[in-house]
């Protein structure tokens, strides 16, 4: 039953997003739902536990965030290359993520990615560390403003977990 749920959710959202319904391509969207459902049953992904989507409308409120950040610092960056002196201090920013949860620290981190000026290099014990090209995108790292909203995407914060959004700074 799990399977056939799996197989439906992928085959709705690739009809959703693909748009095309000639034989051929509906074809290569069943086999390519087929081989992920199979591969995912093969993976042992189902460990008995029901799937809930714990998020609510949530992310509602961080995407609009998101993406006004990667505009900004497209522009910042925009800035910072066309500018005759380039002013480009490459640093290694570690910042602690306030994220309780493995999936949203990945989350923080692929959030840090997409912001152009920004890498995350590694995630380990809680720690992002991460590549930024310009003082300016270190420190609005630094600021937590990120962490802040990508931790408010877990829920509120549980008693356990009230270390602070920067930990270090250290420089290229």
């Amino acid at each position: 039953m799990r399977s056939l749920m799996v197989f439906l959710m992928l085959a709705v959202t690739w009809v959703v997003l693909s748009g095309f319904f000639t034989k051929l391509l509906l074809g290569f969207g069943l086999a390519s739902c087929i081989l992920v459902t199979l591969l995912a049953r093969r993976m042992d992904h189902y460990d008995g536990d029901d799937i809930h989507y714990k998020l609510g409308l949530r992310p509602l409120t961080y995407l609009p965030y998101l993406m006004s950040e990667i505009v900004k610092s497209n522009l910042h960056i925009a800035r910072v290359v066309l500018a005759r002196r380039m002013p480009i201090h490459q640093q290694l920013v570690r910042v602690r993520a306030s994220q309780e949860s493995e999936i949203a620290q990945v989350v923080y981190g692929n959030s840090i990615t997409l912001t152009p000026g920004t890498t995350t290099l590694d995630i380990r014990d809680g720690v992002l560390l991460v590549h930024a090209l310009t003082k300016d995108a270190a420190d609005g790292l630094l600021s937590g403003e990120m962490d802040r909203r990508c931790a408010a995407l877990e829920g509120p914060p549980s008693m356990s977990n009230s270390s602070s959004s920067s930990d270090s700074k250290e420089g290229v």
